[in-house]
């Protein structure tokens, strides 16, 4: 992948997500981690080489299956994309409208979502009202509340405190166990020795995979190690994320 006449960004990467799989994508600054996010959901083509997403071949699509393909694709956006004359109640209900999912479900388990990442005050605000941490978990919510086959975050934790970072992974982590591919780019070293799932990392324009990742100093600052009171909200963020696993999937059941 290469912008214009530049060098490549990205080369000669191969490689397979399995259904139900969960990767932290990792690399210095300017590695294309966020490149690579935007070959998976389609928002660039390669410039050379195949993409196959859900068993098809992107480049093959055509412009009227692109919208179903993506309807099954969660993006968190670095940049958040949240559509600033819709409250945050309406940019997070997006996604189960498009899907049709009964209004009195909507409003329910969208209240219940904001609620959960700590919005439930701020529903009927408009976006530029917000601050960034605060439209960070907004857009975290629309992401997953639609239930993707194929969840995108970039740098998601990015804007938020260690407290709220550790509950937004427990609410991925649901979303994984539901059946979802996850793909989380991170800077945060901590989080991703704390959940354990393979690493994708992205040096010098190539792609490696590793099971126990092997972290050079100049992608992550010192890992952290959570005291006893930091592991209790953290079981107590698990056992929420659990809970709010199930009443999504009554109400998204209802639209598949």
């Amino acid at each position: 992948m290469r912008y214009g006449a530049g060098p490549e960004v990205l080369r000669n990467l191969s490689f397979e997500l399995k259904p139900g799989s969960f990767h932290f994508l990792t690399g210095a600054s300017g590695a294309g981690k966020s490149t690579l996010l935007k070959l998976m959901y389609l928002a660039h083509r390669p410039t050379r080489g195949v993409i196959t997403l859900f068993d098809r071949n992107a480049a093959a699509l055509d412009r009227d299956e692109l919208p179903e393909v993506r309807r099954r694709v969660g993006v968190v956006f670095q940049e958040f994309r949240l559509l600033d004359h819709l409250s945050t109640f309406d940019n997070v209900a997006l996604p189960l409208r498009v899907n049709h999912v009964e209004e009195t479900l909507v409003k329910r388990h969208v209240s219940e979502l904001l609620n959960w990442v700590g919005l439930e005050d701020q529903q009927n605000a408009a976006p530029p009202t917000l601050s960034g941490g605060q439209k960070q978990r907004a857009a975290i919510a629309r992401a997953v509340i639609g239930r993707p086959d194929l969840l995108l975050a970039d740098e998601p934790t990015g804007n938020v405190d260690d407290a709220i970072a550790v509950r937004l992974l427990y609410l991925f982590e649901e979303l994984h166990r539901m059946g979802a591919t996850v793909v989380i780019a991170t800077h945060n070293r901590s989080l991703v020795e704390r959940f354990g799932h393979p690493v994708m990392r992205l040096r010098d324009g190539g792609l490696t995979v590793e099971d126990r990742p092997d972290w050079p100093d100049s992608e992550t600052g010192p890992a952290a190690r959570p005291g006893t009171q930091q592991k209790a909200r953290q079981a107590d963020a698990g056992g929420q994320a659990r809970t709010f696993r199930r009443s999504i999937e009554d109400a998204l059941g209802q639209s598949r």
